[in-house]
């Protein structure tokens, strides 16, 4: 895995917990750590495999970037 991959991968995670503490004020359901946790490790795995999917193919002339 390429370090650009691994950065991208982890600001995703942090967007994802910057959005789940907005969800988390507004529920109590799970304590804070673990949203936040929770919230890093789905976005950064989000991120990879979307990356990892995508990588090598070029986007379809008219499509939206």
């Amino acid at each position: 895995m390429k370090p650009a991959m691994l950065i991208q991968a982890a600001l995703t995670g942090i967007f994802c917990v910057v959005f789940s503490v907005a969800v988390a004020v507004l529920t109590d359901a799970l304590s804070f750590g673990t949203v936040l946790l929770l919230s890093f490790v789905s976005g950064a795995g989000g991120s990879l495999f979307a990356q990892t999917v995508l990588r090598g193919r070029r986007p379809t002339r008219g499509a939206i970037p």
